[in-house]
């Protein structure tokens, strides 16, 4: 039989199991709305800064590395502030309730 100690360890495991799946799974919706937006507006820029200051014939493979660094700048800030906001409204909530 489980003790106190374990069974609220394990209720913790599952809480927080589920709260870094459901961050991941908003964040890949935040990066599937976000990044697009943000490499449209930035990809010129950065490929001007490539060509002038590396030479000419370097602007697709930045505009594909500045794709894939886009979609992890959004993925992985998006990951942080939406398990943060997650775990204080649980522990907001929790405090409520006990």
């Amino acid at each position: 039989m489980l003790t106190n100690e374990k069974h609220k360890a394990a209720g913790q495991s599952i809480f927080m199991g589920s709260v870094v799946g459901l961050a991941n799974t908003l964040a890949a919706v935040a990066t599937f709305i976000g990044a697009p937006p943000l490499y449209g507006r930035t990809v010129e820029i950065v490929q001007d800064f490539t060509s002038n200051n590396y030479g000419h014939g370097y602007q697709d493979v930045t505009a594909f590395a500045w794709g894939v660094v886009c979609a992890a700048l959004v993925f992985f800030v998006s990951r942080a502030s939406i398990s943060t906001a997650l775990v204080m409204g649980g522990l907001a909530l929790a405090s409520r309730m006990f």
